[in-house]
């Protein structure tokens, strides 16, 4: 962070707390909003401290998936090896299933399906070990300095990476057709062997009229909490929200919407806010 902005920052704080209209009140333990055009911090709060991850993973795995430009259109087996995920819980792609790697990866980053995840990583050419290992190096390429992964659905808690390095993420996971609209759609119907079986978005916010979503993704494990991380066009301003730690069901998507209030109502420049 450099001088000017830390200045910046501190009045912004100094500014929100005598006037707390001004002040978005997140309650997410994690956060970083930065505006797009110019790389400017409008709000953040422990950005530079790496976290558990969880689902936000998938992002990374899509992209590595999609930098190996394996066919979409490949059909793709699920196996046992995807009921063995540690803490993997319910899924309706019971083994046998047979989809493309294009599906698969719809789930994933839509409704963070975890199997369809994992099925990406064993069919990658090395499968997951290698995966990982192009996820991390694809991460040092972004500068992300904090991230580490360790397997592609996100379920271990050694996936970790700070705010400030999941906004670099995002902002790779948007420039790509494929990531954005897989990851924005409402629902999404498959084929599991004789039925169509309807997968919904983790995030509501994607089927609300007022919310214009470029890319977003949802995560939660325990250790990790509610995340969700997106990039938003508001105010006319694409805008990159990181919320990590959210302890309610419903806070990330009300932090969220308290963001893109508190943008509405003091554009056209948000005070900037640094909470540490």
């Amino acid at each position: 962070m450099t001088a000017v902005t830390g200045l910046l920052l501190a009045f912004g704080a100094m500014t929100a707390a005598a006037n707390p209209t001004l002040f978005p009140k997140l309650k997410s333990s994690s956060v970083l909003v930065v505006d797009q055009s110019d790389s400017s911090v409008l709000y953040s709060r422990r950005a530079d401290v790496a976290a558990p991850i969880a689902s936000i993973t998938k992002l990374m795995t899509s992209l590595v998936v999609l930098d190996a430009k394996q066919p979409l259109d490949e059909p793709i087996t699920i196996t046992e090896a995807e009921t063995d995920l540690p803490r993997g819980g319910f899924s309706r792609l019971s083994v046998g299933t047979v989809l493309t790697r294009g599906d698969l990866m719809h789930l994933a980053l839509m409704s963070s399906e975890n199997h369809a995840a994992h099925a990406l990583g064993v069919n990658y050419p090395g499968g997951v070990p290698a995966l990982v290992k192009a996820m991390n190096a694809r991460a040092s390429a972004l500068g992300m300095t904090t991230a580490h992964f360790v397997d592609p659905t996100g379920l271990s808690s050694d996936n970790v990476a700070s705010p400030e390095d999941l906004s670099k993420l995002v902002l790779a996971a948007s420039r790509n057709p494929h990531i954005r609209e897989y990851s924005t759609d409402p629902s999404y119907t498959v084929r599991v062997h004789r039925h169509l079986v309807e997968f919904h978005n983790t995030d509501t916010l994607v089927k609300n009229p007022a919310w214009n979503i470029i890319v977003q993704k949802t995560g939660y494990i325990t250790e990790a909490g509610k995340c969700l991380v997106m990039e938003a066009v508001i105010q006319g301003r694409n805008v990159v929200i990181v919320l990590l730690d959210s302890a309610g069901r419903l806070t990330r998507v009300a932090d969220a919407m308290r963001v893109k209030t508190w943008m509405e109502a003091t554009a056209p420049h948000p005070v900037q806010v640094s909470m540490r």
